[in-house]
């Protein structure tokens, strides 16, 4: 196996991975503070990527600029979902948030192709055709920026955390939400800034899948925010640290495990192709995953 290809796929998980991880720290952010999961977090991907589509087609500017522009778009969009629709259906069940997050797929996959069509839309990032060179190894340019990116969103998230009066009094609803009441914090206002903010990460994900050539239309968030709460569950519900090395992990297996699959039955003189196993192999970790440690990597036990 040729040293240079396994490293060129190596970089492909890894930015794969990065994806995984933006829209699950959105995920485990809303679960975090809210203990609500939206399944329509991959809409949030979609309309990110329509935000940025829209707003490199009219300005023309280097589309990498665009994405905080679209960060704050859907924000304001994460803000209206979280008081318009979450808010006043808090406490009353499980069942009612889940069914009110379908629909929400729905609503939104609907308006997009009402307002855009159903045509796919795809950017032409502007280093597509650079990459780096060491030795036989290409490292495209694109895919070493969205990884600079993807670490700078968790650095920055780190520091808000750990040093901002509103990360902490997020930290704090997000262990006690009575506690965090009862010392003067409101935990609406924080419910409200952990889906902004979850809704900022999708629409980064979603933005950097469209700068690197894939299409966007309105279905396209269906088979990332699968993923992505693939990797919520094996990192475990709520746990940051356990989304990036589950995104990581997913990343890295999805390119890595099907060329080893095709490595090894090549040797038996055997032609298959295992291209779709890409979406299997998520799968099949978080079955392995939930059988050893039913709670994730970093999931805590209920008492």
């Amino acid at each position: 196996m040729d040293l240079g290809v396994f490293i060129q796929i190596l970089v492909w998980g890894i930015y794969a991975g990065c994806i995984y991880i933006l829209l699950a720290i959105g995920l485990n952010l809303i679960f975090g503070v809210m203990k609500v999961v939206n399944f329509a977090h991959g809409e949030l991907l979609m309309l990110g990527a329509y935000a940025t589509f829209w707003i490199y087609t009219f300005s023309g500017l280097n589309p990498y600029l665009v994405i905080p522009l679209a960060m704050i778009i859907l924000a304001i969009v994460g803000v209206f979902i979280e008081r318009l629709c979450f808010r006043p259906i808090m406490g009353t069940g499980k069942l009612n948030e889940i069914f009110l997050s379908l629909g929400l797929i729905y609503l939104f996959q609907n308006l997009a192709a009402v307002f855009w069509t159903t045509d796919s839309r795809s950017i032409h990032s502007p280093y597509s055709d650079v990459s780096i060179t060491l030795g036989s190894i290409n490292l495209p340019v694109d895919y070493i920026i969205i990884i600079v990116i993807t670490a700078i969103c968790l650095i920055a998230l780190q520091l808000f955390m750990k040093k901002a009066t509103l990360g902490r009094a997020m930290r704090a609803t997000s262990q006690n939400r009575e506690a965090a009441t009862l010392m003067g914090i409101n935990v609406e206002r924080m419910d409200m800034l952990s889906f902004a903010l979850g809704a900022a990460f999708a629409a980064t994900a979603g933005s950097l899948c469209l700068i690197t050539g894939q299409m966007v239309n309105p279905y396209v968030g269906s088979i990332p925010a699968i993923e992505a709460f693939a990797v919520v569950i094996i990192g475990g519900l709520g746990s940051i640290p356990g989304a990036i090395i589950a995104g990581l992990t997913l990343g890295i297996a999805e390119n890595i495990v099907p060329l080893f699959m095709q490595y090894s039955v090549g040797l038996l003189g055997l032609e298959m192709s295992f291209s779709a196993w890409k979406d299997t192999i998520a799968f099949i970790i978080l079955i392995i995953v939930l059988v050893i440690r039913p709670t994730g990597i970093f999931g805590e036990k209920e008492e």
